[in-house]
This record gives C-alpha cells, sequence and structure tokens, in this order.
C-alpha cells in the first residue's frame, strides 16, 4: 500500500458500511483521516465502525432526503469538528430490464438515490468547504455512465449525470481548493450483485479486457489519492478504471 496522507482530514463516505465505502473508509484511516460512515442500513454501519475501530462514526442517513442529510452533517460536524472529504458512493443498480419494460416508480427510485442523493449530499456540505477554503469531493460513477449497459438504462443515465454533475460543480468550485472529480469503475463483486441478474453480470465480464472485476481496494486507492492534498488541480475530471474497457 502507497502512503496516501490524510492526517487531520475529515471525510464523509455515504454508503460506506459495504462494497467500495467500507474499502475506501479503511484506506482513509490507513492514510490518517477520520470517517463518517452515512448508510441508510445503520446495525451495518454500527459493525463496520466498530470492525475498523478508531476513527470512525456511524449515521443512519437516507441521502434522497435533505432534512435528514442536513442533521447528519450536522451531527458530523459536532463529533469530528469538520468535513474536508465528501465521497458521494451509496447507490443502487436496479432491476434488469428494457426501457420498454422498466416501470416509472423503478427508474425514479434509481435516479433518485444515485443522482439526487450525490446532489442533496453536496448542497449540504459544499457551503462549509467554501467557508474553509478546502475540500475534496469525489463521486462514484460507473462506466456504464459513459458507455450505456442494455437492461439498466435507469442506472446508466444516473452514472452520466452523476458524471455532468461532477463537471459543473468542479467549475462553480474552481476559484476555491475545492477539487470535484468522478471515477468510472468497471463492476465489483459487491452486494450491489445481489440486485442484478447473472445474465447481465456476465455480460459485464465479457467487456472487460482485464478478464477479471475491480477489487474494492484497487477503487479505494486511487479514491485515496483524488481525496488528498495533492490532488489539488485536476477537477471536474473524470478517472477510469475500467480493465481497459473505457474507450475515452
Amino acid at each position: 500500500m502507497n502512503k496516501i496522507d490524510l492526517s487531520g482530514r475529515v471525510a464523509v463516505v455515504t454508503g460506506g458500511a459495504q462494497g467500495f465505502g467500507r474499502a475506501i473508509t479503511e484506506r482513509f484511516i490507513a492514510s490518517g483521516a477520520k470517517v463518517a460512515i452515512w448508510d441508510h442500513d445503520r446495525a451495518l454501519a454500527d459493525k463496520t465502525a466498530a470492525e475498523i475501530g478508531a476513527g470512525v462514526i456511524a449515521l443512519d442517513v437516507d441521502v434522497t432526503d435533505p432534512d435528514a442529510v442536513a442533521r447528519a452533517r450536522d451531527a458530523t460536524l459536532t463529533a469530528l469538528g469538520r468535513i474536508d472529504i465528501l465521497v458521494n458512493n451509496a447507490g443502487i443498480a436496479g432491476v434488469n430490464k428494457t426501457v420498454w419494460d422498466t416501470d416509472l416508480a423503478e427508474w425514479r427510485k434509481v435516479l433518485r438515490i444515485n443522482l439526487d442523493g450525490p446532489f442533496i449530499c453536496c448542497q449540504a456540505i459544499v457551503p462549509g468547504m467554501i467557508a474553509q477554503n478546502y475540500g475534496r469531493i469525489v463521486n462514484i460513477a460507473s462506466i456504464a455512465g459513459k458507455e450505456g449497459n442494455p437492461n439498466a438504462a435507469h442506472y446508466s443515465a444516473s452514472k452520466a449525470g452523476l458524471i455532468a454533475l461532477t463537471k459543473s460543480l468542479g467549475k462553480e468550485l474552481a476559484g476555491y481548493d475545492i477539487s470535484v472529480n468522478t471515477v468510472t469503475p468497471a463492476a465489483a463483486k459487491t452486494a450491489i450483485f445481489d440486485q442484478m441478474t447473472q445474465q447481465h453480470i456476465d455480460f459485464m465480464l465479457s467487456k472487460i479486457p482485464r478478464g477479471r472485476f475491480v477489487k474494492v481496494e484497487e477503487l479505494a486507492a486511487m479514491v485515496a489519492w483524488m481525496a488528498s492534498e495533492e490532488c489539488a488541480f485536476t477537477t471536474g475530471a473524470v478517472f477510469d478504471i475500467s480493465g481497459g474497457r473505457a474507450t475515452y
């Protein structure tokens, strides 16, 4: 593990109880940061925080609820003193269906969590970053946001929207020492696979030239640098970690 210095920094990781979020939290702690896990599954978040140990707190947060996010922000500031890093990781895959077979309610549910959630979290946290003239925002998108996966239009659209949100917010905050970037991983073997058909999982694997899924630790290593002081000039950028699948 290469050393990334996050000493004295405080991070919020949404969906931090498992998968990418847990790996990112573990990497941040190893790099010297303190972390607030924001997750809708409080029991699992508490378990994860206890297993990781000192420096981690867990909060029950619905990222689609502005009032709940505001309360979590305030609780994080009370407990940890500041927020320097925001990782918008919480997300769902949704049901694998064609566009014409996807219910509008299902479409809206995926967009609400995957795109509205990061927007709401940014709205709540960015003013504090502006006030302290420092911040690092990392949005976890997907290669699906670049290419569009069949039978996953809602997921692909939500991640494409998150890429665009990153670029817009990065420009809005360019006058401050606040970087806003996104990462577009290939699929990883996490709990999100439980929401997908085996056919869809096989399709995703077939598209990766490396011939395997990304490891959560590999993504966490990239995010740790993106969340560091060294990532000072790059903003509004998309970092690829798709095993060679991405064509741009």
